[in-house]
């Protein structure tokens, strides 16, 4: 078995354990931990305890291996291998008791930089809809069973969109002003709360396309791999901006938002 594949599997056998936590953890109570970057922007006790629980299994099975986390930070590693890791993804949901929540992880080589990794592996676990998205590079994305391909054709009708807000209330106005622009092209708009749920949406074609300023890189890290292995099209511009903006979805609502919202001469990070 190749790398990529033992990496994949190790991603979804974690993720689903880590989802199972998270699950048990939510029908205790949540308890809120702290706040981060403003009030809106929370932490749960359970947000800790998975990242602990996903830093000790990838610690046993691949102690070299760096990792990235949402809520414990960056340690590098003796390989050329950063697992990326957002253990709760969509905590406002997630405290709110709205499902659209996920365990997200992938595993990346070289720099735990979204401009310059090499993604390898990937997964997202929905654990109230016991739904499981998993990608390997050169090998497809994946529900469970059934392989995953995004849109091809939705012009007629326009792009079922997905976005989300930042947390910061100065940003909003820009955000708006964003899908103002876009809303020529879209049947309807979706924003669900978890950036690695709408990329998987995306995959699996639920979603036509997707954008949002600001995400971090394991907002995207296992979400990305899913969209272009699934035929799609993903995009990280204005990198060096405080608040770069992500586009996926089919190469034609891919190319589409980019020439609405972004720099056309970017090239598409494939």
């Amino acid at each position: 078995m190749s790398l990529e594949r033992d990496l994949g599997e190790l991603a979804a056998d974690i993720a689903r354990e880590a989802g199972g936590l998270a699950r048990r953890r939510r029908q205790e109570g949540v308890h809120l931990a702290a706040t981060k970057s403003t009030l809106a922007d929370i932490v749960t006790d359970a947000d800790r305890e998975v990242e602990a629980l996903i830093r000790a299994r990838l610690r046993a099975e691949r102690p070299g291996d760096g990792f990235l986390g949402e809520e414990s930070g960056a340690e590098a590693g003796d390989t050329d291998i950063t697992w990326v890791v957002d253990p709760i993804d969509g905590t406002v949901n997630y405290a709110y008791g709205i499902p659209a929540y996920n365990v997200s992880i992938a595993a990346v080589r070289g720099s735990a930089d979204p401009d310059v990794w090499e993604a390898l592996a990937g997964a997202v676990f929905a654990p109230v809809h016991d739904e499981l998205f998993t990608a390997v590079r050169g090998h497809g994305a994946w529900l469970g069973s059934t392989r995953l391909a995004v849109t091809t054709d939705s012009a007629a009708a326009g792009a079922l969109l997905g976005t989300g807000f930042g947390y910061d209330p100065a940003t909003h106005e820009g955000d708006l002003a964003t899908v103002r622009s876009v809303m020529p092209m879209a049947r309807d708009l979706r924003r669900m709360g978890a950036a690695a749920l709408d990329l998987a949406y995306v995959a699996a074609g639920r979603l036509d396309g997707y954008f949002e300023r600001g995400l971090a890189p394991w907002d995207i890290a296992a979400g990305a791999l899913l969209v272009t292995e699934a035929g799609g099209k993903f995009s990280r511009i204005d990198a060096d901006s405080s608040r770069p903006m992500v586009i996926a979805g089919g190469v034609d609502v891919h190319d589409r938002l980019l020439a609405l919202i972004g720099d056309p001469s970017s090239q598409a990070k494939r």
